[in-house]
């Protein structure tokens, strides 16, 4: 049965081909969040295979007889990113930004194209080292691995939507980014998800390279899964490990984005905040006073708390003696460089004690493009349209990831929303913190599964570092998540409440922290070499 699938498959042409093709790319976005069903890449990845194998038997000679895998790569990629970021459009409907609506199918499907571009390169460098026999499933792994770590990383970095994502859909299985972190995910799982493909070859063929392949594959299974079983197997249960006097409150206001910056609406935020954060949820909880930490989301308030001090006096009236609130709020700051108002501004994390004075605060340094700041911003003024994009951007990014410590408060370091996606970016200069506070408004994309994909990739943050979280989201999904990337507690998208607890206290060792980048490698490697052996030993198609 999958031999007539593999041959039908094989034979496609021209249009159907590449309707097919983004077909497959967009059902594999099935194993993204919120779905997470990871093993519909068993079926699509093998798919992939297949028609990259047809790309390869009908490629001419000479230079462009690498294209036609390319442009496979980018249909996949086109259907994957289309189905996956579908979502973001829906940003485009938030208050004062309808001069923005007419562009948003163009940017939509602008951005799933521009994305698939790095799907089309790694099937590019896969058609490079590919063949007709088993270990072409080592190539796609290295060519689209290699291709997602450059998409982590060109111009600012997008690593949304990763496939090792999907390779974490279990605690158990998502345990090895501990060691490989999230893209060592990706190299692994798309190489073992890709392993079905095998079953439409021709078994008589070089026997022990397919024994190669096939031995090779059920190593990088097992280990995934016997590391993850292995880890958790010493890990306190969930919930149970916790640093006893730091007992928080997250508090998720669930405004409207179409309404938060509304100028007359500025005392209702506030007046919902402080209220939630005092709410008394139990007869054992007094409201604001039973907790070390309250945590409001980003831009929690829509103002700037320095130029408000009504609206520090109103903190300090909540809080108690010894207990610190984080907010998210805009910040200015005067600077005679800046040509237009001689102001900065900043998207930002302030700490208050019960005084109400500003303890710490932390500038968000990896600001979104085209959402906090718009790229080529000089050349779209020069361009006259800066009017049409009236509305993006403006915020000047931070210097510096810094930690912060606070007197009888367990330190911490702050991811600021986008900032918790990113591999490998996000520890402090100065030390480890005790926990990180990711706090982020994704009440720009609705009840969506964008705020779901968020939350995966932050989960990943703390498996890869071995440090918990408490996140803070406006509208969803706020949680509690510990060293292992699991959920103590959270919040259901879309619900207004409280979530209350205690910041996890178990830090299990991480070697990703210190030689994460040596797995890429060796990864790299290991599959560059089983290519060429299996290139060398077939027919390569060139």
């Amino acid at each position: 049965m999958f031999e007539t699938f593999a041959h039908r498959l094989l034979l496609l042409w021209g249009w159907p081909r590449r309707f097919a093709t983004l077909a497959v790319g967009a059902l594999s976005a099935l194993a993204l969040a919120p779905v997470h069903a990871a093993p519909i890449l068993f079926l699509t990845l093998p798919a992939l295979v297949i028609l990259i194998d047809g790309a390869v038997v009908a490629a001419p000679r000479g230079v462009r007889r690498l294209a036609p895998a390319a442009f496979t790569g980018w249909w996949f990629g086109f259907g994957y990113f289309l189905a996956g970021l579908h979502w973001v459009g829906i940003a485009f409907f938030a208050e004062g930004r309808s001069a923005l609506i007419p562009l948003m199918p163009v940017a939509v499907v602008g951005l799933a194209a521009g994305l698939a571009l790095f799907t089309a390169l790694g099937t590019f460098v896969a058609r490079l080292l590919w063949s007709d026999g088993p270990t072409r499933i080592f190539a796609l792994a290295f060519g689209l691995g290699a291709s997602e770590w450059l998409r982590g990383h060109v111009l600012t970095g997008f690593p949304w939507n990763l496939f090792g994502q999907a390779v974490a859909f279990t605690d158990v299985t998502a345990q090895a980014a501990s060691v490989v972190g999230v893209y060592g995910l990706t190299f692994a799982g798309i190489a073992v998800f890709a392993a079905p493909a095998l079953l439409a070859d021709e078994r008589g063929r070089r026997p022990w390279l397919r024994r190669l392949t096939v031995a090779s594959v059920l190593a990088l299974a097992v280990a995934d899964v016997g590391w993850g079983a292995y880890r958790l197997s010493g890990a306190a249960p969930t919930g149970e490990a916790v640093i006893a006097d730091a007992r928080i409150r997250i508090v998720q206001p669930n405004i409207d984005q179409a309404v938060k910056w509304s100028p007359d609406r500025r005392q209702e935020a506030l007046d919902r905040l402080t209220t939630l954060s005092d709410r008394r949820t139990d007869p054992e909880t007094l409201g604001a006073m039973s907790f070390s930490e309250i945590i409001w989301p980003e831009t929690a308030l829509p103002f700037f708390l320095t130029e408000e001090p009504e609206a520090l006096a109103r903190i300090a009236d909540l809080l108690s003696p010894g207990t610190i609130l984080l907010t998210g709020a805009p910040r200015i700051e005067p600077d005679d460089d800046v040509a237009e108002g001689g102001r900065r501004y900043y998207n930002s994390l302030f700490a208050i004690d019960d005084t109400g004075a500003i303890r710490a605060a932390y500038d968000k340094v990896h600001l979104v493009p085209f959402g906090e700041y718009m790229p080529l911003g000089s050349l779209v003024r020069w361009l006259g349209v800066d009017q049409l994009f009236r509305g993006i951007g403006g915020f000047s990014p931070g210097p510096r990831r810094n930690l912060i410590s606070l007197a009888g408060h367990p330190s911490f370091s702050v991811l600021i929303c986008y900032e918790a996606i990113f591999p490998g970016e996000v520890l402090p200069e100065g030390g480890h913190p005790d926990y990180f506070v990711n706090i982020t408004n994704d009440g720009w994309f609705g009840h969506s599964a964008g705020p779901y994909q968020h939350l995966d990739a932050a989960r990943l943050r703390t498996i890869e570092e071995g440090i918990p979280m408490v996140r803070a989201a406006n509208t969803g999904v706020s949680a509690i998540i510990d060293a292992y990337g699991r959920l103590v507690a959270s919040l259901p998208l879309g619900e207004e409440g409280v979530l209350d607890g205690f910041i996890p206290s178990e830090r299990p060792k991480s070697y990703f922290q210190r030689s994460g980048s040596a797995f890429l490698l060796i990864f790299s490697v290991f599959f560059i070499l089983l290519s060429l052996i299996g290139k060398r030993n077939g027919r390569s198609g060139s």
